[in-house]
Order: structure tokens, then C-alpha cells, then sequence
């Protein structure tokens, strides 16, 4: 069954070792935050540091896998029609907005999102760590400087994960003006056993 999520807020849901779970940008050009917390101690959770250094990339597509800050793996990449995520940025918040957008309102972005999906599994805010940004394109320049772009999918495109474990899962239709090409629409997921 497909569920939604709506422009701008979050949810979170439990995702069994084995199950996959099927994030979808319905009409394109949207950034999904996934954050992931192992079931049994909410205190592990994702890490992009182990990540990186495990995978031994920051580009993270098909066949890589999702490791938790105690090095436990948590989640495979097993379908990727996009190739385009970003590890590297933390969900966008209401001091993301204060920082960045100065002319436009204010919004809890995805940070405060997540913290109130997350709050009846006992996570608080300042257990959120850095995001895994599904469809967000930060292109990084040799001199190591970031740039937000608009995600480059397209209606209909998809990322599949497995569960290798039993976990916890925050996911996001993004609040952040850069990250969503300035327009703000709805993300599907599915829990496929």
C-alpha cells in the first residue's frame, strides 16, 4: 500500500530486518530526509561518517549499505533509478531557514519534522543526526565547496532499501526552498515485505 506524505512534514514508522521500504518522488523534483534508528536501543543510529568510510564513497546508489555509529549495518541500497542522494547536510531547520532565506517565512523544515514523528519512539531533537537525503543534489567542487540544486528526478522515480536490521524510520517530504527547486510536493513510500 502506498502512503503519503505531505508537502513539508514527516513521519516515522517501524521497518522490520528483511522488509523493504520504497521511497517515491510522485511528480519529480522533491528531496526526501530518511533518518534511521536501530529498534532495539534508539541510541544507535545512522551514520555518515561510518557510511562514508565503510563504503568507501560519498555517492551512495545501488549496493551500498547504511552503517550505524556503532558500526552495525543498518539498510542496503537495492534499487536506485536516480543515483543522485546527499549524505553530507543536516535536515533543514527553522535556524536553516533564519541562515538562508531571510525574505521568506520561517518553517520548522524537516529537523522539526522529524522530532515530532520521532518523539513517541522516545528519539529526541537532539538525537537527530545528519540525514540521508534521498534525490538531493549537493554537487561538491574541487575546493570542497557545496551547492544546493534542484533534485534531478523525475515523476515517478524511486530508491529501494532492505532492512538489515530492526529499525526505526523518519522520513520527510523536504521544507527547504534550494532543496526542492523553490516548489514543495508530496513523497510516497512503501513497506514491501
Amino acid at each position: 500500500m502506498t502512503e503519503i506524505i505531505a508537502p513539508r512534514s514527516g513521519t516515522a514508522f517501524p521497518l522490520s530486518r528483511g522488509e523493504t521500504l520504497r521511497v517515491i518522488d510522485p511528480e519529480g523534483g522533491q528531496v526526501s530526509d530518511m533518518l534511521a534508528f536501530m529498534r532495539g536501543d534508539v541510541r544507535e543510529v545512522v551514520s555518515n561518517g561510518r557510511t562514508f568510510d565503510y563504503e568507501e564513497t560519498i555517492r551512495l546508489t545501488t549496493g551500498n549499505r547504511l552503517w550505524s555509529n556503532r558500526s552495525n549495518l543498518m539498510l542496503e541500497i537495492v534499487e536506485d533509478n536516480v543515483g543522485t542522494h546527499d549524505f553530507l547536510l543536516t535536515p533543514c531547520s527553522e535556524a536553516t531557514f533564519r541562515h538562508f532565506y531571510k525574505d521568506k517565512p520561517v518553517h520548522r523544515g524537516c529537523f522539526g519534522n522529524l522530532a515530532e514523528a520521532l518523539a513517541p519512539y522516545g528519539i529526541a531533537a537532539d538525537d537527530i543526526p545528519v540525514a540521508f537525503n534521498i534525490f538531493m543534489h549537493v554537487p561538491v567542487d574541487d575546493a570542497g565547496k557545496v551547492k544546493v540544486l534542484p533534485p534531478p528526478t523525475t515523476p515517478g522515480d524511486f530508491i529501494r532499501f532492505r532492512a538489515l536490521d530492526d529499525l526505526i524510520i523518519g522520513l520527510t517530504a523536504c521544507s527547504a526552498y534550494d532543496s526542492c527547486g523553490g516548489t514543495f510536493k508530496p513523497i510516497h513510500y512503501e513497506i514491501e515485505p
